[in-house]
């Protein structure tokens, strides 16, 4: 029999302080309304068997995953809640699920309401498209009968553009606004992360928090009130002595102007560590900033330690993975340094 694996040389530090944290304050900022949690893609790819007890404890009762295989890890995470499927039932085996499973469709077309009613029903949210044609019952279509045969907890509109100051929020919000005095409903739900600075008329009853949840900023007047959440960690495989006018990586990108003391960490692109970060990544230990020297490779990644001789093989350091200045760096979304981050992070 094989002894048990050990630990991986990579570790996602997750902040459960700060992830608390940016739940009361979107919920502060939800004014009337509840802040529920999209904790779809395994928690934006922190772990939803992680961040999902966290929301739970912090006061969070409406969660969002977006594929019914996301559901399970949500249930069995922490209860009593309330789970919707995003998607909806886009096969009658999705109907039978949910219903078995006491969670909630997202009904997001006539068929699928057809489809959810064949099934024998019972409560679901409702989407309706106020400008993103991407998924949800259109504005024209909310008078069919199918739609009064619902029994709705939640209808729901999602922005396109909450991020930005442009006409579009507003005539979504009108759109929304209009569909609340058509359709019969429990709840009403608009603003996403960035809708919720939008002001109370985006509110409705609830809102649904993703990015800002885990640290990213979707606009500049929530920067001060967000703490970033997660902080991928990596071990030091390899240190070694680079003389001068030695290369350093693939395609020799680097060249030491001086001797140089650098790590080897157990970290690359097939972790989500891109090699868009080559050669603008740092990474922090003792005190000490660490620079990324030349090309992220597949599995691992180079830094500099020439100043941190305390720092050694087996010690760990961390990325600097601040979202909204990250991104900036990369030319990454908030959401993709998030969702990139691989499996083989201990989590």
């Amino acid at each position: 029999m094989l002894p048990d694996v050990p630990p991986p040389a990579l570790r996602l530090g997750l902040d459960t302080d700060a992830l608390t944290s940016n739940w009361h304050a979107l919920n502060r900022m939800s004014g009337a309304a509840r802040a529920g949690a999209a904790v779809k893609a395994d928690g934006y790819g922190l772990g939803a068997a992680q961040v999902v007890p966290v929301l739970h404890a912090a006061g969070c009762r409406d969660f969002f995953v977006a594929h019914w295989s996301e559901a399970p890890a949500v249930l069995a995470s922490a209860g009593p809640l309330s789970l919707s499927v995003l998607h909806g039932p886009v096969t009658h085996a999705d109907a039978a699920f949910a219903r078995a499973a006491g969670i909630k469709p997202v009904i997001n077309s006539l068929e699928q309401a057809r489809r959810w009613l064949q099934a024998g029903g019972g409560p679901c949210d409702l989407m309706v498209d106020t400008g993103m044609n991407r998924l949800g019952v259109a504005m024209t279509e909310l008078g069919d009968p199918v739609l009064a045969g619902l029994e709705i907890d939640v209808l729901i509109s999602h922005l396109v553009s909450a991020e930005d100051d442009t006409a579009l929020n507003e005539r979504q919000r009108l759109g929304w606004v209009h569909a609340r005095t058509v359709i019969p409903h429990v709840r009403a739900s608009l603003a996403n992360s960035a809708g919720i600075a939008l002001g109370a008329s985006y509110h409705g009853d609830l809102t649904r928090p993703g990015i800002a949840l885990y640290g990213g900023v979707p606009r500049p007047e929530m920067a001060a009130v967000l703490r970033q959440v997660a902080r991928p960690e990596a071990a030091i495989l390899q240190v070694r002595e680079v003389p001068a006018g030695e290369t350093i990586g693939y395609n020799a990108t680097f060249t030491a102007s001086a001797p140089m003391r650098v790590g080897t960490i157990a970290l690359g692109y097939a972790d989500g560590y891109l090699r868009c970060w080559s050669g603008k990544g740092r990474f922090l230990a003792g005190g000490q900033v660490l620079p990324v020297l030349g090309r992220i490779s597949m599995d691992l990644t180079v830094i500099d330690l020439t100043h941190a001789p305390e720092i050694g093989e087996g010690d760990w350091v961390a990325a600097d993975y601040a979202l909204p200045e990250s991104s900036i760096a990369t030319g990454l979304s908030q959401y993709e340094l998030l969702t990139l981050l691989g499996r083989r992070f201990g989590r």
